[in-house]
């Protein structure tokens, strides 16, 4: 009895005794207080077009390259290594046969761009909204904002963006064994697929783009939104000490850059098969018939086994990674740009008031972790 007493009390002051040490921790985690963030009614929408159409055409422009290196490797017939691809390029086409097809690729991005962003920042308020509403959790509640952001924003971009993809990858393979056909520009190969399949054939691999970038985008973005929460909490838990850190935007920037490749990369080797497959059925044909994803599948398997699927994953890994850490650190650079006047302020005060207060739990990091994360 003695024992069980003896056993119960030193239960109880082990249990008190680590409640403590992890209220100690809590307290002396760090306060971040981060930039207000921009949402969707903060925006002068003209702008926010406008200038974004300006700013992705230069990062589309700077990351081109690698997109047309993997176009040539994913079609080529037999595989070549990616460095001799590129020298290939190099010294029959010149620098101008990593740009094939850019101009076309241009036109479409704008279009396609306004419809992803539009999609993408009005369903990311919408859902964050209701969702908060609902009582979910706030991190919960912003990756599956973000989540659900990804996968319509994508949906919305493939409608645009099919048919400039079917063209300009046709394009991008001009001058290698696999092109089917010559074209003079984008308008000619315009003409020509739509005088040779109509409609269905700019809108090949339709359903596959869909089954590519939709969940592609969701997982993207619900992991970019986790890994910057990730990233603060382990700066918060480092600084400990009860102090307040009060980043700039250059480290802020630099978070998001950080997390944006890790997403950017996840999603580029999770994706690559169905890349793959989606860019055969854009371009190759099967003696004069339409490629079919079931006839996509076995010829690759027949020229190389499973691994065929993954041919240009570097440059597909070097440019997704880029692409990402250069298109999120933009957006987020756009947005600021972007606000109305006079909202910023507006949206301190208020996210200041409706922050005070509160406490994040990241207790999924560290068990002891408490972190407060206010909004600047």
């Amino acid at each position: 009895m003695v024992d069980e007493r003896s056993r119960d009390w030193e239960y109880k002051m082990s249990f008190m005794a680590a409640t403590e040490a992890e209220e100690e921790a809590g307290a002396a985690a760090a306060e971040i207080h981060l930039p207000a963030e921009v949402d969707w009614e903060m925006l002068d929408k003209w702008r926010f077009f406008v200038m974004g159409a300006a700013l992705f055409s230069g990062v589309s422009a700077t990351l081109y390259p690698a997109v047309v290196l993997k176009t040539r490797l994913q079609v080529a017939q037999p595989p070549s290594p990616c460095l001799r691809a590129a020298a290939n390029i190099l010294r029959h086409e010149g620098l101008r046969g990593f740009y094939r097809g850019f101009a076309t690729s241009l036109a479409g991005t704008i279009p396609a761009r306004a419809l992803y962003m539009g999609a993408l920042e009005a369903t990311k308020s919408a859902v964050g909204a209701a969702t908060l509403r609902l009582g979910v959790p706030e991190t919960a509640a912003s990756v599956a904002a973000s989540a659900a952001a990804g996968l319509s924003a994508a949906v919305a971009a493939q409608v645009v963006w099919t048919p400039i993809d079917v063209v300009s990858q046709r394009l991008m393979v001009q001058g290698s064994a696999a092109a089917a056909a010559k074209y003079r520009g984008g308008v000619d190969a315009f003409k020509k697929i739509l005088y040779s399949d109509g409609i269905r054939g700019l809108y090949r691999g339709f359903g596959m783009s869909i089954l590519t970038y939709a969940p592609s985008n969701a997982v993207w973005w619900a992991s970019y939104s986790l890994s910057q929460r990730l990233i603060w909490g382990c700066i918060g838990y480092h600084m400990g000490g009860g102090g307040e850190l009060k980043p700039g935007h250059g480290t802020v920037v630099a978070v998001q850059g950080v997390s944006a490749a890790v997403a950017g990369g996840t999603s580029a080797v999770v994706t690559m098969p169905l890349d793959t497959i989606k860019t055969r059925m854009q371009v190759l044909d099967d003696g004069g018939d339409r490629m079919t994803i079931g006839r996509t599948v076995r010829s690759l398997i027949k020229e190389g086994g499973w691994r065929a699927c993954y041919r240009g994953l570097g440059p597909r890994w070097a440019s997704t990674s880029l692409s990402a850490t250069t298109m999120i650190t933009t957006y987020e650079f756009l947005k600021r740009l972007s606000a109305k006047d006079g909202s910023f302020p507006d949206a301190f005060r208020r996210i200041l008031r409706q922050s005070q207060g509160k406490i994040m739990p990241f207790a999924f990091i560290w068990p002891s972790l408490n972190l407060k994360i206010l909004r600047r």
